[in-house]
């Protein structure tokens, strides 16, 4: 509770008219802060471990080589050596059949988990706390497009470093300059505003784009908050409804990823071990990696 607004639970808007085609793409498909502990989460996992083993790698292209010669015969012509191709799939077309609710009196809504049909899941990492070329090489490997909520303080030191997920085709969101786990408590509207504005301005110069969607540090958020990030000129606040954390996946609903739902990860050292466990998930539930922004049509 802040300046007499209480922390707002969060309302699942009814479904809409479908609003937006996401186009069918051919990709290659070569490959924390922790939700601090607050005194008013939006959300509180409980643990349910998911199997971090990922499915083993493509099997290595035989090459070919030169035919001996000999005076008898003439010589061969050597069979050329099979050029090595990424491993290729389809990103499934969908029709979203949600629609982001409006700002209403001035509060931006808020989004735990996305209530759709369709067999998506929607992957969000936050921080940028460790920088590491495996973390690009393991989301390239899978195919994974995802929202990156990136606090600049934490990225200053290499913010180019995210220009390569972004050319896989993730977008740079808003996770405040400071990430001051407190924000909601300690301070009022202004400081608020001022923390969202400084990163969309840093997003936009690093990155080229101003960021839609907001993340709270901690998860804990209130009307101050809803109304500071719709003036900073974003369209909603995101949570999560499930976590991969420490090698596992931890479910505030369940034991296992449901269409729609929102994951969280952080830029952290054991990162693979993160994307390992939520890799096992997705797959064990049947479900794509949809780009947030892409369905909520913000992008």
């Amino acid at each position: 509770m802040f300046g007499g607004h209480s922390a707002v639970p969060v309302s699942t808007p009814s479904r809409r008219a479908v609003f937006s085609v996401l186009g069918a793409s051919v990709v290659a498909g070569l490959t924390a802060c922790t939700a601090a502990e607050s005194s008013t989460p939006v959300l509180t996992p409980s643990g349910a471990a998911a199997s971090p083993e990922v499915p083993g790698a493509n099997g290595a292209l035989a090459v070919g080589g030169e035919v001996p010669t000999s005076s008898a015969s003439p010589a061969l012509t050597p069979s050329p050596t099979p050029t090595p191709t990424a491993t290729k799939r389809i990103r499934r077309a969908f029709i979203p059949d949600y629609q982001l609710p409006p700002i209403v009196g001035g509060l931006a809504p808020v989004i735990t988990k996305i209530e759709t049909k369709h067999p998506v899941v929607f992957l969000t990492i936050d921080d940028g706390n460790i920088k590491t070329p495996e973390s690009i090489k393991l989301m390239a490997e899978y195919d994974y497009p995802s929202s990156l909520f990136l606090t600049r303080d934490t990225i200053a030191d290499n913010p180019a470093f995210f220009n390569a997920f972004k050319a896989q085709g993730s977008l740079i969101e808003n996770h405040t300059v400071t990430h001051n786990i407190n924000m909601v408590r300690q301070w009022g509207y202004q400081q608020q505003l001022n923390d969202m504005v400084g990163m969309q301005e840093y997003a936009l110069q690093h990155y080229g784009r101003r960021p839609t969607l907001f993340r709270p540090p901690g998860g804990a958020y209130s009307n101050v908050m809803r109304q500071a990030v719709a003036d900073a000129g974003m369209k909603a606040i995101v949570t999560w409804e499930a976590k991969a954390n420490a090698g596992k996946m931890d479910y505030q609903v369940g034991n296992s990823l449901r269409p729609g739902d929102i994951v969280l990860m952080h830029f952290r050292a054991e990162f693979a071990a993160d994307l390992a466990a939520f890799r096992a998930a997705q797959l064990a539930a049947g479900l794509e990696v949809v780009l947030l922004e892409d369905f909520l049509g913000v992008a």
